[in-house]
């Protein structure tokens, strides 16, 4: 039988504050890739590439999905390399990390807090309705409708909402 491994992904919560107001960056999934699950709201994310630093497939993912250029990643600064013999690590410590145990295929999702600057896309072969929310309508959706939110990122979004208060 032949053995299958996890996918490494990141995940990004993107934060803005206007007049004092706190703002999230959501999105809705347009994948069209069979998996039911297109038209939920999510965060930028994607898949890391064989060898990819992992702040770089941050950056990589949120600029594809969004236009905006990450200014600020919580944890980048702390972040470690390691070089032996041409061997190369890293050490880093997302935000959150999400596992799916069951679905369309399996994802290890770390997410990190974030910060931005750009201007927004109106949809991209992957996303559409790329916008700005408020932080209380966001909480209110994450309590109540968890169902309409791509699952992988609900954990983080309860996380970073709930300690918010």
């Amino acid at each position: 039988m032949k053995e299958t491994f996890a996918i490494p992904a990141v995940g990004a919560i993107i934060i803005k504050i206007v007049d004092g107001t706190e703002f999230i960056l959501v999105q809705n999934r347009k994948k069209n890739n069979g998996d039911g699950m297109d038209g939920l709201l999510e965060i930028p994310a994607g898949k890391i590439r064989e060898y990819e630093n992992i702040f770089e497939a941050l950056r990589r993912e949120v600029w594809e999905e969004t236009g905006l250029h990450l200014t600020s990643i919580k944890g980048e600064a702390e972040s470690n390399f390691l070089d032996v013999e041409g061997n190369k690590t890293i050490m880093f410590s997302p935000y959150c990390v999400t596992q799916n145990l069951s679905g369309a295929y399996s994802i290890i999702l770390s997410t990190f807090l974030c910060e931005a600057e750009g201007e927004l896309l109106k949809q991209t072969n992957e996303t559409e309705n790329i916008r700005w929310v408020e932080r209380d309508a966001l909480k209110e959706i994450v309590d109540n409708s968890p169902e309409s939110i791509f699952l992988m990122h609900v954990h983080a979004l309860r996380k970073y909402l709930e300690q918010k208060n």
